[in-house]
C-alpha cells in the first residue's frame, strides 16, 4: 500500500477542525463550562503556563492539527485497502476519523485528566472538541481519496 498525501486535502481539513473547534471553544458554547470546571473565571483573560505567548499557542496547535491530518490520511487509507476500497465516501471518512477520536484521542487523554484531578467534565469538553475535529478532518480527506 502507497500512502499518498494530498497537502491541499491536509490544509482544507486543518482548517475546517479549527473552525470548529473555535466554535466548540467559544464564549457562547463549551469555553465557559470548561474554564469553570477548571476552576477559572471564564471571563478572566487567559493565563498561560509556562510563559508562552499566544502565538506560540495558536502556532503548536495549528501544527498539531497538521500532524493529526497528516495521520488520519494514513489511517483513513489504510481503512480504505482492508476494506477494498479504492474511494472514500464522506460517511467512511467521518467514521474514520470519529473513531480515531473516540478510540484513540478520548481514550489516552482519559487518563491524563484524571490524574490530574480535572474530572470528567474536562476531558468530556476538550475530547468532544478532539472527537468533532477528526470526525470533519475524516469527512474533508475522503473528498480527496
Amino acid at each position: 500500500m502507497t500512502v499518498t498525501v494530498n497537502l491541499l486535502a491536509v490544509l482544507a481539513a486543518v482548517v475546517v477542525a479549527f473552525v470548529a473547534n473555535f466554535v466548540w471553544f467559544g464564549p457562547k458554547t463549551f469555553y465557559p463550562v470548561w474554564a469553570r470546571a477548571l476552576g477559572k473565571d471564564p471571563s478572566a483573560p487567559a493565563a498561560q503556563e509556562g510563559g508562552l505567548g499566544m502565538g506560540v499557542v495558536f502556532g503548536l496547535t495549528v501544527l498539531g492539527s497538521v500532524v493529526m491530518a497528516l495521520t488520519l490520511c494514513w489511517v483513513l487509507q489504510a481503512a480504505m485497502a482492508v476494506y477494498d476500497r479504492t474511494d472514500a465516501s464522506p460517511a467512511f471518512g467521518a467514521v474514520t476519523g470519529a473513531a480515531v477520536g473516540i478510540g484513540i484521542a478520548a481514550a489516552a487523554s482519559l487518563g491524563h485528566r484524571l490524574f490530574a484531578g480535572q474530572g470528567l467534565k474536562v476531558w468530556a469538553i476538550e475530547v468532544g472538541g478532539d472527537i468533532l475535529g477528526l470526525t470533519l478532518m475524516g469527512l474533508v480527506l475522503a473528498f480527496f481519496y
